[in-house]
């Protein structure tokens, strides 16, 4: 069997006693990376049995295991974690540091616990805790994914631990190592016309073999579209061709915005409210051919939250992102990616007050995003908004990195109102 863990993630290794785990665990991880529940038991009793000492134990692994978490460090779990009440804290840890938890489950039979634990003078339980370890695990097995655990692994042999191999990937967001240069564009929102002169004068030119989709830049630059491709505007169709074909080419990035999710979900056959525009891209996507309108769904849903590029200097986004949060995924992460922080209140317009994320930002990448669009894009504690409103007839914006130049071009026209006034008098 081969395992693919994320190089970021909580590693849960859960199984009766005996089951192999810390062979396991001794095998495939750094030493510095495995907590185990004996050793910390062991620290604070100096006997790693000493089952009186399980709940100071718990406590200090937690410990630790926050701090490594906190620091962006893999951590494996080795307990028996068989109960759900072990695994919550845990899980609850994994959400608190914005990674993923994954299971490394040993459902092995129960005769060959005994005989293991037979052979080991430490363990000196009768085979009626083996008897329900096992069971607890059983009456778990179905439920883990919702629990959270949405990843795991079953080894059910010993000669399935054997033969596994284990790999560590790099968590999607990750693309330190792609240096660019970028050219990073706001919310399009369905503008084709604005788009393409944008690229045109970022010195992108349409694919020689003919494909207007595809647009390369001689120098090989790369852009990096940060969402809302769609709804309001009207090119819809058009805009996602062009990102669809660039993003394929290789020539293009792309980060999802809360429009072109909420498209997604009527694309799904989802109950959505058609508001904000999103009628526009309904009644053009309707009149294309039902495989291009699945392309762009398998094209939308596969788009990653955010992207940490350039050795770890960029950050594109959305709606923006904190530090802690960057080159992370969870559920939370790309909550926050497409939304940004809200403070839970109402304005007058019934519009959701948002919270001043920026003003707070102390990271050390620069963090470029859109999502609400402003007069002017201004930088503020390495983070820079450049959605310049194009569909409400300001201008669509990029950002040349690492040069840090703008370059804009007008709106032909005023497409849609905005909900709350943005551009100055």
């Amino acid at each position: 069997m081969k395992i693919s863990l994320p190089e970021l993630a909580l590693v849960l290794l859960v199984g009766p006693s005996g089951a192999g785990k810390s062979t396991f665990a001794r095998r495939h991880f750094r030493a510095t990376e495995v907590l185990s529940s004996d050793a910390c038991r062991g620290l604070v009793s100096d006997d790693e049995t000493d089952q009186s000492a399980t709940a100071d134990a718990f406590e200090i692994l937690h410990a630790i295991a926050a701090r490594r978490l906190r620091r962006g460090r893999l951590t494996v779990i080795d307990a028996t974690n068989t109960q759900p009440e072990a695994r919550q804290p845990l899980l609850e840890l994994a959400r608190e540091h914005y990674v993923q938890p994954v299971a490394i489950v040993f459902d092995l039979p129960e005769e060959i616990l005994a005989a293991r634990n037979r052979k080991r003078p430490d363990r000196r339980f009768g085979p009626h805790v083996l008897h329900r370890q096992s069971g607890e695990l059983r009456r778990s097995l179905p439920g883990l994914e919702k629990e959270g655990l949405r990843h795991l692994w079953v080894l059910r042999s010993p000669e399935e631990l054997e033969t596994v191999t284990l790999e560590r990937r790099p968590l999607r967001p990750d693309r330190r190592s792609d240096r660019g240069p970028f050219d990073l564009i706001g919310d399009v929102h369905g503008c084709g016309d604005e788009l393409e002169e944008l690229l045109t004068n970022l010195g992108y030119a349409p694919d020689e073999a003919g494909f207007s989709s595809v647009w390369r830049h001689p120098e090989g630059r790369k852009i990096v579209f940060l969402g809302d491709l769609v709804d309001r505007g009207p090119r819809v169709v058009d805009v996602l061709r062009i990102a669809r074909g660039m993003v394929a080419a290789g020539s293009a990035l792309c980060v999802p915005g809360n429009h072109d999710v909420k498209l997604l979900k009527w694309l799904r056959g989802r109950n959505v409210r058609v508001a904000h525009g999103l009628q526009q891209s309904i009644d053009e996507l309707e009149a294309e051919p039902p495989g291009f309108r699945s392309d762009v769904a398998a094209f939308l849903d596969g788009l990653v939250s955010h992207y940490v590029l350039d050795g770890g200097r960029l950050v594109a986004v959305h709606a923006g992102l904190r530090a802690e949060m960057q080159g992370r995924a969870s559920g939370r992460v790309r909550d926050f990616a497409l939304y940004g922080e809200t403070t839970g209140e109402m304005d007058e317009l019934g519009l959701p007050v948002r919270a001043d994320w920026a003003a707070g930002y102390r990271g050390a990448a620069h963090v470029v995003y859109g999502h609400t669009p402003v007069a002017e894009p201004q930088w503020l504690n390495r983070t820079l908004n450049i959605d310049t409103g194009c569909v409400f007839g300001g201008r669509l914006t990029a950002l040349r990195w690492p040069e840090r130049e703008l370059v804009s071009v007008p709106a032909r026209r005023i497409y849609m109102g905005p909900s709350r006034p943005f551009l100055r008098v």
